[in-house]
């Protein structure tokens, strides 16, 4: 059933299924490079702030397939993920990085193919030493995370859907997608979207 997800929730999107149930990350959240998409199950982290030795340990630990979605605590301006850590991701078959903190090397993440959406690009490193939390519910983009919900991210942003949700917010998910086709089709013919949404305009002053 995963790959049905995958393909699933890739189709309709960030923004489809953050109105279908899902729950969309802050816009603070978004891609590190331009075409960066992934779906896939959730592996949360907690570093300690300035620390990413919880990455370092994730990534050497989570399922094959998963997505990394990573607090780095209170300081986010640091390059908590590059290329070294891109490397050894995918030759452990990690899918992406979700991360509410800093990365670095973004030309070679994109060469990589290797999705990661971050809060900003960050150049000083961090310590590799301090307590961390892996597979523990995490707050990431305002949003907790917990190990097996879905991660949808694409040039919109990031939508978590929580695993007990999943089938839920797909079928949403398909139903708003298939109401849009409608939508367009009836707007590409003349109808306007006050007659679509069935919107009041009353309280709008005309010059």
């Amino acid at each position: 059933m995963s790959d049905d997800y995958t393909a699933g929730f890739a189709a309709l999107g960030s923004a489809t299924l953050g109105e279908s149930g899902g729950r969309p990350m802050t816009p603070r959240v978004r891609p590190a490079w331009r075409g960066a998409r992934v779906s896939a199950p959730a592996y949360p982290v907690t570093c300690s702030t300035a620390d990413n030795l919880a990455i370092h340990v994730a990534v050497a630990e989570a399922p094959a397939g998963s997505v990394l979605v990573v607090n780095v605590g209170h300081e986010q301006a640091r390059g908590y993920w590059g290329e070294v850590l891109t490397t050894a991701a995918q030759s452990r078959g990690l899918v992406g990085l979700v991360i509410d903190g800093g990365v670095r090397d973004v030309d070679a993440l994109e060469a990589h193919g290797f999705p990661v959406f971050s809060t900003m690009i960050a150049l000083r490193g961090a310590t590799k030493q301090e307590p961390g939390w892996v597979g523990a519910p995490s707050m990431v983009g305002d949003v907790e995370v917990s190990a097996g919900d879905w991660i949808v991210g694409d040039a919109d942003g990031v939508t978590v859907v929580p695993q007990v949700h999943v089938d839920d917010v797909l079928a949403a998910g398909r139903r708003r997608a298939e109401k849009e086709e409608h939508y367009f089709a009836e707007l590409r013919s003349g109808r306007t979207t006050l007659q679509l949404l069935s919107l009041d305009d009353a309280p709008i002053e005309r010059a």
